[in-house]
């Protein structure tokens, strides 16, 4: 059966016209052939409203008694029963009173939905459950009935009824929404411009947030790629540097000025190695961005500005968010950097804000962690500076002649740059270029290879010497800045990681993911085996691309023991990575082991309540199987025995107390066997139109002819009921309320039909059962207070709910006014058979749990722990 379709009129505030609306909306389905009824809707005499009900079906409430006063609420099961097309139902967060079918009005609309029912509803902007405390600040009132933002939101149509306050002031000022006498009071609290103003403007932004998915839907469905600045979209850039939090907090600012703006903090990580960034910062800033009610996205990219602004024009953005470039003056000779690039390749429809931050122009403040290695590009410029640097220095000391030692010097600073940008080898070319530059241009016997001077040649060697030097020890220094820079990354995502971990706070995918986002992989997954022959198979996977299936077909896999690896496809890393990726291998273990555990943790509780049933059941049986069948065994022995001449009065009480042991034993064992079909899912229903005068009589067999009075009118509906289990339902309530009736005092069996359904009341004048009690009575293999050993092992309430509800109905006990319990079982009226429910079968048929049962002695049991 398709669900039905859900219309939610949505108001800032009583009166702006929701009710009416609805009712234009639901003439107009009428007008063309849609079956529509009102389900539930209130006019609070207002003359507009109540006059758009006429003409509309109105399915009959339900009438309660609540607090000593009478109260309707909506059918739902005279709904149902209707079965319309689309049905009314007005105030969605309305609270039911106890008693009705589900707490929340909501929960009433969800029945009608599933099955197949279309919906028109209403509700106003303060009554959405995640606004509470807003609107408690905006109107100093906390609102008590609320409804779950998400069942709104899976709404098909959200249509906003819409009213200035100067307009609704009025309405109320006319006496079109409240009473005249209330007028006043509500124009001065509730209704005062500024709170309706504000709640107007919620109700906007909730409506234009739930316009934007639609929005996000189309693009997506028809591959739009331009921005379309329908709202404010600000894309924070976040390297993992402290001065996140600062772009985080200003673009929060940003977006709260532009309304339903929204913040997207995007990290470009490299796929050449770790990232660059620290683990504990980018976690702290994740969980500062999400409490501000934006969204943190990890990106892979070598090319950041690309990445960035690929993302945003992906994301629909307007704005992008940058901080002010760490680097210091001289260090924009090697490129416009991050910020730069990115404002001249965003165009006109992307805004880039520059924000300043305590680590502007000083320098680097993050290291390189991806490897001791240099990157292609600074290995290319050092290169470039390494045998460029020293000709075009000798062109311009050609112009200015500073001596020889100047010269040296000037050229040992070009060796020195091409150390610190391309490593060793540069600066050993730039310093074999120098000196031969020097040796031709610089030294007598000038523009010749030889060297007159021997202090001349004694320089050279030294400059020579001092350049490879010098190159040697800041390639060292910047390789070992490198390494312990990847060093404290490693020992940080380690940290960061078994810390998780350890308190059990990573799921396994959550593990796998943090795995490929570090390495900047396309899929991560971990595989295992049973044994060396069987074959693997996928115990968690994450990423995009079709899954691997042996450890050999992705670029990376790290084995743990013989039946677990890591495999990681999207491209081959370094070896200096697998030390990180053996010890997140390792954790992957310890997070599936945990996992394991708790779910054999979780059959071990399955098994162990299932033992404490089992247990429960025998020591139970073991007395109440034994008592029947020691009076049986001794009523047979006595008539076998030669030795006494028994009276035919004697043989035949002696054979009576045989058919009443006999009928004890098979209500018990039919009650056990009910059970187990209860909860094994083996009952079959035969639902037929059946009358309460031919199925309750039958059902007081087993109880003394004075001890029940009836009170079962005739002109009582038939109800739709599978007859045998309804009589066993009856049978078990009345013995057990015998059981505890005090003598002399008879239970009442009384039935009444209220809107679609029909209630069986069994009232007795015992004990009565505590409110904490009254629903453990119906566990099974539970008895209440002292019941003495022989009175049933605690199975009649369960079996008499479980039949109950498997026929659609309810059994629930309430206290008898004056002392005592009331047993109310509750089912549908014949009218309503259609949609009464089979219950649950699964293989064969079993038999057929119905018909009346044999005469037996009261076995009742008042259940509680």
């Amino acid at each position: 059966m398709a669900r039905g379709k859900l219309r939610i009129h949505l108001g800032a505030a009583p009166g702006v016209g929701k009710t009416y609306a609805m009712l234009s909306e639901a003439h107009r389905r009428v007008e063309r052939g849609t079956d529509c009824v009102v389900a539930f809707a209130e006019h609070y005499d207002r003359p507009r409203t109540e006059a758009m009900l006429h003409g509309l079906e109105e399915v009959p409430r339900r009438r309660l008694e609540y607090r000593g006063a009478a109260r309707t609420e909506m059918d739902v099961d005279a709904v149902l029963a209707r079965r319309p097309q689309v049905a009314l139902v007005d105030e969605l967060a309305h609270t039911n009173v106890p008693g009705s079918r589900n707490a929340k009005r909501w929960q009433d609309v969800e029945e009608l939905l599933a099955a197949g029912i279309d919906v028109i509803s209403t509700v106003n902007i303060q009554h959405l459950e995640s606004l509470g405390d807003v609107v408690e600040s905006i109107t100093g009132v906390r609102q008590q009935e609320t409804v779950p933002d998400e069942f709104v939101r899976r709404a098909d149509q959200i249509e906003l009824v819409d009213m200035s306050p100067q307009a609704l002031r009025r309405r109320m000022a006319h006496g079109n929404i409240y009473a005249p006498d209330k007028v006043d009071a509500a124009l001065s609290n509730h209704f005062r411009p500024g709170n309706l103003t504000a709640l107007r403007e919620l109700a906007l932004l909730w409506v234009a947030d739930r316009v934007d998915e639609y929005l996000k839907q189309y693009r997506s469905e028809h591959r739009v790629s331009a921005i379309w600045g329908s709202r404010e979209r600000i894309v924070v850039g976040l390297t993992g540097g402290p001065e996140g939090r600062t772009l985080i907090r200003r673009a929060a600012r940003l977006a709260e000025k532009g309304a339903g703006g929204e913040v997207l903090a995007v990290y470009v990580a490299g796929t050449d190695g770790l990232t660059s960034a620290s683990p504990k910062e980018l976690a702290v800033q994740r969980t500062l961005v999400e409490d501000l009610g934006g969204t943190f996205h990890h990106v892979v990219g070598d090319d950041v500005p690309a990445a960035l602004l690929d993302f945003a024009r992906g994301a629909n953005a307007t704005q992008i968010v940058l901080g002010s470039s760490r680097r210091k003056a001289w260090q924009y000779v090697f490129g416009p950097g991050v910020g730069a690039t990115i404002a001249r390749e965003s165009g006109p429809d992307l805004d880039v804000h520059i924000v300043t931050h305590e680590g502007a122009a000083k320098g680097r403040g993050l290291p390189v962690a991806r490897g001791a290695r240099l990157g292609r590009a600074r290995i290319i410029w050092g290169w470039a500076v390494g045998l460029a640097g020293p000709p075009l220095m000798t062109v311009l000391l050609g112009t200015v002649h500073l001596g020889l030692a100047n010269d040296m010097l000037l050229l040992l600073t070009v060796t020195v740059a091409a150390a610190l940008l391309g490593g060793l080898l540069p600066a050993l070319a730039s310093a074999a270029l120098g000196s031969l530059l020097l040796n031709y241009f610089s030294t007598a016997p000038l523009h010749r290879w030889t060297v007159a001077d021997p202090k001349n040649i004694v320089a050279i060697v030294i400059f020579v010497w001092v350049g490879v030097s010098v190159a040697s020890v800041v390639d060292l220094a910047a390789r070992r800045t490198h390494q312990a820079a990847r060093l404290r990354a490693e020992s940080e995502i380690l940290s960061y990681l078994a810390g998780n971990v350890l308190r059990g706070e990573t799921s396994l995918e959550a593990l796998l993911e943090r795995v490929r986002e570090t390495f900047g992989m396309e899929s991560a997954a971990l595989l295992e085996r049973g044994d060396h022959q069987a074959p693997w198979t996928c115990a968690g996977r994450v990423g995009v691309g079709p899954p691997v299936e042996r450890p050999e077909d992705a670029d990376v896999d790290v084995p743990v023991g013989d039946r677990l690896a890591l495999a990681l496809t999207g491209r081959v890393l370094p070896a200096a990575d697998r030390r990180v990726l053996a010890a997140f291998a390792a954790q992957a273990v310890v997070v599936l082991d945990r996992r394991r555990l708790q779910e054999e943790a979780d059959r071990a509780r399955t098994l162990a309540e299932g033992n404490r049933i089992r247990t429960a059941l025998l020591a139970a049986v073991s007395h109440d199987l034994r008592t029947p069948l020691a009076g049986i065994k001794a009523a047979v022995s006595s008539l076998r025995s030669d030795d006494v001449a028994w009276s035919e009065e004697d043989r035949a009480e002696l054979l009576e107390g045989i058919e009443d042991g006999a009928d004890r034993l098979d209500h018990l064992v039919g009650n056990l066997l009910d059970m187990s079909r209860l909860q094994t899912g083996t009952v079959t229903l035969i639902i037929r139109e059946t009358d309460l005068d031919e199925v309750v009589p039958m059902a007081l067999g087993g109880v003394p002819a004075d001890s029940v009075t009836l009170d079962i009118p005739e002109t009582l509906p038939m109800v739709a009921v599978d007859a045998g289990l309804l009589e066993r339902s009856v049978a078990n309530l009345v013995e057990n309320a015998v059981k505890y009736s005090p003598d002399g005092t008879p239970v009442l069996v009384s039935a009444s039909a209220l809107a679609g359904r029909v209630e069986v009341r069994v009232v007795d004048r015992g004990p009565g059962v505590p409110d904490e009690a009254k629903e453990r009575i119906f566990e099974p293999f539970q008895r209440y207070g002292d019941a003495p050993r022989g009175a049933g092992v605690g199975l009649g309430l369960a079996v008499a709910r479980g039949f109950a509800e498997a026929m659609g109905g309810t059994l629930d006990a309430e206290d008898t006014p004056g002392g005592g319990l009331t047993m109310v079982l509750t089912v549908r009226a014949a009218e309503d058979r259609d949609s009464a429910r089979p219950g649950p079968s699964t293989g064969p048929a079993p038999p057929t749990v119905g018909g009346p049962s044999p005469k037996h002695p009261a076995q009742p049991e008042r259940q509680a722990s």
